[in-house]
């Protein structure tokens, strides 16, 4: 028992921790204001050369570096706070802490984030991380949580701050410490992952050490199919119902709502990886000797290929596959042709599932042009893009911003399907446009409920065209940019001027820049 009281024993694969670096993680990172580059050279020093290497090899950042969007790590705070009996807490500077717990209750999460504050001295002197041991050692009561989380956001992190020498469980209470840095996990999408990842792990370490508590759902009759990727609801509904005409059932959904769910996860025939980013924990289900399936069944031709391989990867002989396609194949077909969608489209999103929309607009008749997406290629997508490439869909990963603004500007659509600033530019150019996350990804997307699924929503704002129109003479010549707004004398640019005061405060201490 150590001074805090705890008893537990694991086996050595969940206690292994590396040496710290101590000298090198005596710096405070260069701070949020140096940049990655120097933020990276700095956590490398630090001793963080294996994480950033796992993360490099993980969510491979090609041909962009980043694409722009929300801080990353969001992703794996979303994950803990949708999670029951999960304390989430978060190591970093404190107006990051802020926009995260902002955006986390703005979207929904009613739930406390912990916080561990640090200054320069508690960074660079050791003291920040005994802070987090201490208000780690005060969370872990069994009787309110099944896990404590820590997150060490882009400070922290670039300080070398060992996470990995926590406990990795006090009182019965699992202590997880993953770094998730801005300048090492590229999307919030894949920040998921490295959480999801991190859980299943030590689910899966903890099975293979013995018994495990049973999850919350009786245990289906029929084998099962986990589900890998957030999903909204309806289509895990959906797919568990096709499913059952393969004599299988659907597993829980990774990233998890709860503990116990993780052992239901890794208990399964195969896994469906519906969107195909989830790195970290393919590596945990193909370590528990689970095969991994990717796309989705949507559309028509999507649903009969996917069918196909969860019948191959679960052992289902070719009739009862050949059967479930001849009852379901049809009806998704009728869906696609009796709500078709007219009009040019570009799609582009962060959330993983955009080559899925976009096949499903394609088989609904859209004229689709580009689909961007922030997440990488995988080996799960690749059907994905092949599909919409040879139906003369040029298909972009690690999107950039203006990779998606070159898209309006040269295919001109009758719709835009993106973003928050790619809708804005979009409407802009007075041009329809669509909000990806709530107004696309948040529909069933799979099998026959998604069949036409899309069709109102995507042909009722094309249909809209005139509305822009009509905005865009009302507001002609009232300006733009600096000019924006009706003038008696209508401001000047002075770029000379603009660029002066730039190299100025390029040149200028930041703690001399004077008051906002």
């Amino acid at each position: 028992m150590d001074d805090h009281g705890s008893t537990r024993k694991p086996g050595a694969s969940l206690e292994a921790v590396d040496s710290v670096d101590l000298a090198a993680a005596q710096g405070d990172g260069h701070g949020c204001h140096a940049g990655k580059d120097k933020m990276r050279a700095a956590a490398e020093a630090a001793g963080m050369t294996e994480t950033l290497g796992r993360y490099a090899k993980d969510y491979p950042q090609g041909p962009h570096d980043q694409p722009q969007s929300m801080c990353p790590a969001f992703g794996s705070l979303r994950v803990g706070l949708r999670m029951r009996r999960t304390a989430m807490v978060l190591s970093g500077s404190a107006c990051c802490v802020y926009g995260l717990t902002f955006t986390s209750h703005f979207y929904g999460a009613k739930r406390t984030v912990g916080y561990v504050p640090f200054n320069s001295e508690t960074l660079v002197t050791g003291k920040l991380f005994e802070d987090i041991r201490e208000a780690v050692y005060q969370l872990a009561d069994p009787a309110n949580f099944d896990a404590v989380v820590v997150i060490n956001l882009c400070v922290p992190t670039a300080s070398g701050v060992p996470l990995r020498l926590l406990p990795k469980e006090i009182n019965g209470v699992r202590i997880i410490g993953i770094d998730v840095p801005g300048f090492g996990v590229p999307t919030h999408a894949e920040a998921k992952d490295v959480l999801a990842g991190a859980m299943l792990r030590f689910a899966r370490l903890e099975a293979e050490q013995g018994p495990v508590q049973a999850p919350r759902a009786p245990r289906a009759e029929k084998p099962t199919v986990s589900l890998l990727g957030e999903m909204f609801p309806a289509d895990p509904m959906q797919i568990g119902g096709m499913l059952d005409l393969l004599g299988l059932a659907a597993g829980p959904v990774t990233p998890t709502r709860e503990w116990r769910e993780l052992y239901g996860a890794l208990d399964c025939a195969a896994v469906a990886a519906i969107h195909p980013f989830y790195t970290s924990c393919v590596r945990e289900f193909e370590a528990a000797g689970r095969s991994v399936v990717g796309s989705a069944p949507v559309g028509h031709d999507g649903t009969a290929a996917w069918l196909e391989n969860i019948g191959a990867a679960c052992n289902v002989s070719q009739s009862v596959v050949d059967a479930a396609k001849a009852r379901l194949l049809p009806a998704i077909r009728g869906a696609l042709s009796a709500t078709p969608i007219n009009g040019r489209i570009t799609l582009s999103g962060y959330e993983g599932s955009e080559l899925l929309v976009g096949r499903l607009l394609v088989e609904s008749g859209a004229d689709l042009r580009y689909v961007g997406t922030a997440c990488p290629k995988t080996r799960f997508n690749d059907a994905d893009r092949e599909w919409l490439e040879a139906r003369g869909v040029h298909v972009a990963f690690r999107a950039s911003l203006e990779q998606d603004f070159a898209a309006l500007d040269e295919f001109k659509p009758n719709l835009a399907i993106g973003t928050t600033p790619v809708v804005q530019k979009a409407k802009q150019n007075a041009t329809p446009a669509l909000y990806f996350t709530n107004l696309i990804s948040a529909r069933p997307l799979m099998g026959i409920a998604g069949a036409g699924s899309l069709a109102k929503v995507v042909n009722t704002a094309i249909a809209n065209q005139s509305r822009f129109d009509e905005m865009n003479d009302f507001f002609a010549g009232v300006g733009e940019g600096f000019a924006a707004g009706v003038w008696q004398d209508v401001p000047q640019d002075r770029p000379a001027f603009r660029k002066k005061q730039l190299a100025k405060a390029e040149h200028k201490p930041i703690g001399e820049m004077g008051a906002c």
